[in-house]
């Protein structure tokens, strides 16, 4: 009986799974235990591929931990994540059963501290700088009077009453508001748009294109002011071709966009005044200058009156002037009846002189002789004329050929052909060898960030010196008494061992710190 029965085989009687069945579970298991988590670390590498999803990784010392953030959450995120930054994110967990791994779905991502973002508005800032965006010969010169003046700013704070208020007393202009809103996640697109849309107006057109812009913020936190620190707004104020000041926050609140402006202002009152003059200064000013004008006018018809007197009383009467070419007149009359009289004699003797030699037959006989030498010299010049026509046009037959423009024009195409492929091979070269340098560079800057010890020290950690360097045992720190530790703000010094056992104090060793 025994036989009939086969022996049970061990773990036979444990469920089998599919591949999608056991991921599905496992998914469930995760979701479940980790519906809502607050997760903190350093952001690594980001991806942001052309679906508008963005793929980033947060890591410690110890693991990484893959993170996305889909594209109608990133849209709304007030701070972007950037490589190197320390965030705090919120979302769930989940897992990835396509590629057997686990993921957190980002919900909200923000920068953990102050110390974060003002490293990473650093980085920024030095990354314009380095574009030529904050260099002084690229601002524009602000219009001494603007026609129009274009404010971007809320519609509903104090900001643009007093900006209205101030343009007001000093010089009243048409002003044009672009409403936008100056803090939380839609600052920063709205007022980059309401910079490339003034920019955008024709100037004529319906409505008038500002000759001044004006970007003007209250004060605030550094939060609050971040829409302005982004690098869109930057390269919007950077684009702009209209002057523009820069009025956000108080004289001590700095953005990038003042680095980028034409000009800072203080606060948004300062912007108004730097906008238009006083008109009243300007009236006394013109009329000071009318007055001037007037004033050296008639000292200067004056003057020319006094001096055309002066010389007036030099010259002679008019009847003295007159005196010496009237006598000279008189005595010329006198003489001019005789002197005429005696010219024609003499004339008239010279014309019976030479009349003699004037006989009708020797003018004949010279106009005879005149006439056959011109003859002779007309077939002569006939025959020579036809002899050298023939000879150059013999001369041009045999030298046409070799005159030809043709070789010369295929010459001249077939190397302009070439020229112009040489020079499209190197434009293409040279800016593939830009980009491709400036990739590295980029590449190269963030692992230096990466890999740098001083990013360290800025999350927490320390570095301890001793007399021969850096200590990294504890047996090490115990040989060398004197030490150092570097924290991120500073270093401490400790002091020797060999000072307390002089005081007369206990042969016991000094209490042991903390090894990092």
């Amino acid at each position: 009986m025994s036989d009939l029965i086969d022996d049970p085989v061990p773990g036979q009687n444990e469920p089998e799974y599919s591949v999608t069945e056991i991921s599905n579970a496992i998914k469930r298991v995760i979701e479940g235990e980790f519906g809502h988590v607050r997760i903190r670390g350093e952001v690594g590498r980001v991806s942001r591929p052309r679906s508008g999803h963005v793929y980033l990784d947060l890591k410690d010392e110890k693991s990484v931990l893959n993170g996305v953030i889909w594209k109608g959450v990133a849209s709304r995120l007030a701070v972007q994540p950037e490589e190197g930054m320390e965030v705090v994110a919120t979302g769930r967990m989940t897992t990835f059963g396509g590629q057997s791994r686990y993921q957190i779905v980002i919900e909200d991502i923000k920068p953990a501290g102050m110390g974060a973002l003002m490293a990473m508005l650093e980085k920024r800032k030095q990354q314009l700088a380095a574009e030529g965006l904050f260099a002084p010969e690229r601002k524009k010169k602000l219009p001494y009077l603007p026609e129009v003046i274009g404010v971007i700013t809320s519609p509903s704070g104090a900001v643009i009453r007093d900006i209205l208020h101030r343009l007001r007393d000093r010089f009243p202009r048409k002003v044009l508001i672009w409403p936008v809103a100056v803090q939380g996640e839609r600052c920063a697109p709205e007022v980059a748009r309401a910079i490339a849309g003034f920019n955008a107006l024709e100037p004529g057109g319906r409505i008038p294109r500002p000759d001044l812009l004006i970007v003007a913020r209250g004060g605030g936190s550094i939060e609050d002011l971040w829409g302005f620190n982004e690098e869109i707004v930057a390269r919007a104020a950077a684009a702009s071709d209209i002057p523009l000041i820069s009025a956000v926050g108080h004289e001590t609140d700095t953005t990038l966009i003042d680095y980028v402006a034409d000009k800072r202002a203080p606060t948004p009152t300062a912007a108004a005044e730097l906008a238009v003059p006083v008109r009243l200064e300007l009236l006394t000013w013109v009329e000071g200058q009318g007055g001037r004008m007037t004033h050296a006018l008639g000292q200067g018809i004056a003057a020319r009156g006094q001096r055309l007197r002066d010389l007036s009383r030099a010259l002679p009467r008019a009847e003295t002037l007159l005196d010496g070419p009237r006598q000279r007149l008189d005595r010329a009359s006198d003489r001019l009846p005789a002197a005429l009289t005696t010219g024609v004699q003499r004339r008239k003797v010279r014309l019976s002189e030479v009349s003699g030699s004037l006989r009708p037959s020797v003018l004949s006989r010279q106009l005879a002789q005149d006439r056959h030498r011109l003859d002779v010299a007309l077939q002569r010049l006939a025959t020579g004329l036809s002899q050298a026509i023939e000879r150059k046009r013999e001369a041009l037959g045999r030298r046409a050929d070799r005159l030809s423009p043709a070789p010369i024009l295929r010459e001249i195409n077939q190397k302009s052909e070439r020229l112009q492929g040489l020079a499209r091979r190197l434009s293409d070269a040279a800016r593939r060898q830009s980009d491709e340098r400036r990739q590295r560079v980029e590449a190269l800057d963030r692992l230096r960030e990466t890999l740098g010890y001083k990013a360290t020290l800025q999350r927490g950690y320390a570095v301890v010196r001793g007399d021969d360097g850096v200590l990294t045992t504890k047996a090490a720190a115990e040989q060398s008494p004197p030490r150092e530790i570097e924290f991120a703000d500073g270093r401490l010094k400790l002091g020797a061992v060999s000072k307390v056992r002089r005081a007369g104090k206990s042969e016991e060793p000094p209490e042991q710190g903390t090894l990092f």
